[in-house]
């Protein structure tokens, strides 16, 4: 439904109906679909890049089985346990003695993936060429991944005790899996080091920053608001992908504003802002079960990680705190409503509905005021856990 059929829709509506109606499209939000599929040798590290990609461990409820051994004899689909349209595939290993990357392809169905990904563990084989060379003949694009560089590097480290250079290491590494691809026409080849146990670490950031930028632009959000809190960096972009989605949803409460059914406004307002702070902790990582399983990963308590944050939604979203913050964001707009004729004048058909523009406005003023309080959470939380991983 587009925004300027709402107001038209939800008048005609009872109040509970037109909150359900409201609900409904802030829901659709998220049913843009993104679909990973992640293949290599068995034992490459397949299924534990498919757990972190969707921020898991190795053996938490709902990973991928992991093993010496191929344990993935079809493709199989991961749900990423807080965005369900993004769905990660765990592909079967390519390392037998009779694949074949025109028949494998075909399997797996390639051409549903938007974002195919082969990983190896070792040095760059026959088995990777053959496939990057099928998947370049069907026109479709791949990113290499060399998987536990970590426990490469504590190998190589081990081996040559005084004399290793982790520099040197990492660019022999690389050069191996470049000159590969290079011996099948791949121009400028892009490799990615990547530690599934330690994502922060070598080139997780430049893989994410590569596929987004490939991604059409409906998609690249998708894949942004999934990736797990690792960086500062990915923080940022997931603080701007939602500041851009605010004035759409707060067009919603201005519509609700201006439709005469008693109650409605304060009640889509709620709405709006339990909706849209809960997809805030969610994005962040900052609801109970992602600080749940922080908790486990640091062996420090909820109440620790909760006495870092300083937003009044940390304790959690309920309509008193909720009104609060919507009547001071009421007192910010009547402070500039000198300006606020003239702000509102620039926005297309809200301009011209009074009570639909500053209900606007303040809800515009509430989330962004939410969204900047839970970002600096997030901010102070991934501070800490890198202090204590150092």
């Amino acid at each position: 439904m587009h925004l300027e059929n709402i107001k038209e829709t939800i008048g005609s509506l009872d109040l509970t109906s037109a909150i359900n109606k409201i609900n409904h499209y802030l829901d659709k939000q998220e049913h843009e679909e993104l679909n990973i599929g992640i293949t290599g040798e068995s034992g490459s590290g397949k299924s534990s890049f498919v757990n972190a990609l969707r921020g898991l461990g190795d053996g938490d409820d709902g990973s991928a089985k992991t093993g010496v051994v191929e344990t993935t004899m079809k493709p199989e689909v991961y749900l990423h346990p807080k965005h369900k349209n993004v769905k990660v595939w765990d592909l079967p290993g390519i390392g037998t003695p009779n694949f074949q990357a025109d028949k494998y392809l075909k399997l797996v169905n390639i051409q549903c993936y938007d974002v195919f990904i082969i990983i190896a563990s070792d040095r760059f084989k026959e088995c990777h060429k053959l496939l990057a060379k099928e998947i370049i003949g069907m026109g479709k694009k791949f990113y290499f991944v060399r998987s536990k560089i970590d426990l490469s590097i504590t190998a190589e480290k081990r081996k040559r005790k005084a004399n290793f250079d982790e520099k040197n290491t990492l660019h022999s590494i690389r050069e191996d899996c470049e000159n590969g691809l290079r011996e099948i026409n791949v121009k400028d080849p892009v490799v990615f080091l990547i530690s599934s146990w330690e994502l922060e670490k070598y080139d997780f950031n430049l893989m994410e920053e590569k596929i987004e930028k490939d991604l059409p632009q409906h998609k690249r959000d998708v894949l942004l608001l999934a990736l797990p809190n690792i960086t500062l960096e990915i923080n940022e972009k997931k603080k701007k992908a939602q500041e851009n989605n605010i004035a759409k949803v707060a067009f919603l409460s201005a519509c609700a504003a201006a439709v005469p059914i008693p109650g409605l406004s304060i009640a889509v307002d709620l709405a709006i802002l339990i909706k849209e702070t809960e997809r805030y902790l969610k994005v962040f990582g900052l609801d109970d079960e992602s600080l749940q399983n922080l908790c486990e990963r640091s062996g420090k308590s909820i109440e620790y990680y909760k006495s870092l944050m300083k937003s009044p939604l940390h304790a959690g979203i309920n309509r008193a705190v909720l009104i609060t913050m919507l009547e001071a964001a009421s007192v910010a707009v009547t402070v500039v409503k000198g300006t606020l004729a003239c702000v509102l004048s620039c926005i297309p058909v809200i301009g011209s509905l009074t009570a639909g523009g500053i209900s606007f406005y303040t809800v515009s003023a509430m989330l962004h005021k939410a969204l900047d309080d839970i970002e600096e959470d997030a901010r102070n939380v991934l501070l800490d856990s890198v202090q204590t991983e150092a």
